[in-house]
């Protein structure tokens, strides 16, 4: 973008939710929109995310958008490069390129409450528009933590998000920091080639087998012959992991049997009763999330692999300390210590009606009514917003239900605006906060509030403002419309040119 632009729609990322957005604005026959990617192409986290093993480990035919069914994916669990080749075949698929704008970052966007638009700063100009999609994810911006002397570390030093795959690991001693589901898939994968592999473990996971298979042609044939057939073994994928979810989120108790299971297959690949000590997680399964490897076990057992039970505290020159006082000599050190998740950066960057930045507005907690709308930031949309994550299904679903609330909310702004007027929805703060106290009301008897860990789900303060607590379905029911009186509404008595900079009347605000 080389001058300023007003589009209807401003869509920020290029992943899921972006993609998702932009089809659905399509849909709607809405085509004056723009998708803003600080990146270079498509694939929000899978493009990101290219680490040795990187796949999901949600079932590809439920990891994929309802609307557009992928009959020829070749594996059960997909890997990464399949993942981005599927996103890449949907925004051509859905004459989506001439809406992408990369290397776009937005480094600032401020509410004009006269003009009832945002104008936007970004790293390819200027902009403004109606209403802002926000769809960067949680798991966008890596994590690395403060550690004492790791400027002066004489190797090679990177995120498991960030891989450098000019850096040869082959021979090297390599320190893997984090145990989550990235290095899980991350030890497997380069245990073969390394010299010596030094795995800090602050916190086991819990570990299930990963069933993973090859998907038959004679399956991908008749998925593409009889489309019902992938949409049944879609609704078995879906159906089952509904199911779970009373587990999760009433009776954690009932998880006991599922623990025991995670207990069988560590005992299966691990034999030493020492290294199964310290695998072993001293807090209920599902606290954490549940990471599925069928390698990852196996891989510790092997001869240049060493486990420390303890956290990385501090690095001396080539020498790394772990917080048990015990020494490892390292080459490479590669963090995989998770993302910026309830404090994300694109938070400091969005200036609301008052002046102060969501980040401010959410410096208590983040909140948001119906996993989508914040207070004080009028036609500002989230797609995996506060509370709308997931531990056991596919966030696909929740995307497509935050969708439909978005659609709906473009088409409650046609109705209230018209020929010269422009109108805004400003989420009722009464409204979030009482969206948030039920959600957090529910949350107290889940397992990942009750579980006995600390995990990522958790904000600084100890809440839970990330995964939703109940079903996909029950999900859907809430953002199927959105509800006006929830909402404030603000109006103009006129619309200015924006590229004339006219002068807007007055805003007016309908209780």
């Amino acid at each position: 973008m080389t001058e300023h632009v007003h589009v209807r729609v401003a869509v920020i990322g290029s992943g899921f939710g972006g993609l998702g957005a932009a089809v659905r604005l399509r849909r709607e026959g809405i085509t004056d929109f723009v998708v803003l990617e600080r990146a270079g192409g498509v694939g929000g986290t899978w493009r990101d995310n290219s680490y040795p093993g990187c796949a999901c480990d949600v079932p590809s035919h439920l990891y994929s958008f309802s609307f557009a069914p992928n009959p020829e994916w070749p594996r059960t669990f997909s890997g990464q490069e399949h993942i981005r080749a599927y996103l890449e075949h949907v925004a051509d698929a859905y004459d989506l390129r001439s809406h992408l704008r990369f290397d776009s970052e937005v480094e600032r966007m401020t509410w004009d409450a006269e003009r009832l638009r945002w104008d936007m700063e970004t790293t390819g100009g200027a902009l403004s528009a109606d209403v802002v999609v926000s769809a960067t994810g949680p798991l966008s911006d890596p994590k690395i933590p403060d550690i004492p002397g790791l400027d002066s570390f004489p190797g090679k030093v990177f995120h498991s998000a960030r891989w450098d795959h000019d850096y040869d690991l082959a021979g090297k001693r390599v320190a893997m920091v984090g145990t989550g589901a990235s290095a899980i898939q991350i030890v497997p994968a380069i245990q073969p080639v390394v010299d010596r592999l030094t795995l800090f473990q602050r916190t086991p996971p819990w570990v299930m087998p990963r069933m993973d298979r090859g998907i038959t042609g004679a399956e991908r044939w008749l998925h593409r012959r009889l489309p019902f057939t992938a949409q049944a073994r879609r609704g078995l994928l879906w159906g089952i992991r509904e199911l779970q979810v009373q587990a999760f989120t009433k009776h954690p108790e009932e998880l006991g049997f599922v623990e025991r299971l995670a207990r069988g297959n560590m005992a299966r690949a691990v034999k030493d009763p020492a290294l199964r000590a310290k695998l072993t997680p001293d807090y209920r399964i599902g606290c954490k999330r549940i990471l599925l490897s069928s390698e990852y076990y196996p891989a510790l057992t092997r001869p240049n692999v060493d486990l420390v039970a303890a956290g990385l505290r501090e690095v001396r020159g080539s020498t790394l300390v772990a917080s048990d006082g015990s020494e490892a000599q390292a080459d490479a050190i590669v963090f995989g210590t998770g993302f910026h998740v309830t404090d994300m950066p694109i938070a400091d960057r969005v200036v609301g009606a008052d002046g102060h930045t969501l980040a401010e507005s959410w410096k208590g907690g983040m909140e948001a009514l119906r996993g989508a709308s914040a207070a004080g930031f009028p036609n500002w949309m989230t797609i995996i917003g506060p509370n709308t994550g997931l531990g056991n299904s596919s966030m696909i679903l929740m995307i497509e239900s935050q969708l439909n609330y978005m659609a709906d909310y473009l088409r409650q702004l046609d109705v209230l605006g018209g020929p010269g007027v422009r109108a805004a929805l400003d989420a009722r703060p009464s409204a979030v906060h009482a969206w948030n106290r039920r959600v957090q009301d529910r949350m107290r008897r889940t397992v990942w509030n009750t579980g006995g860990c600390t995990s990522w789900y958790l904000d600084p303060e100890g809440r839970n403002t990330t995964i939703w607590p109940g079903t996909t379905s029950e999900f859907r029911r809430a953002t199927r419309r959105v509800d006006l009186a929830e909402y404030e509404v603000l109006r103009t008595s006129s619309v200015p040119s924006p590229a004339k900079g006219a002068n807007a009347g007055a805003a007016e605000v309908t209780a």
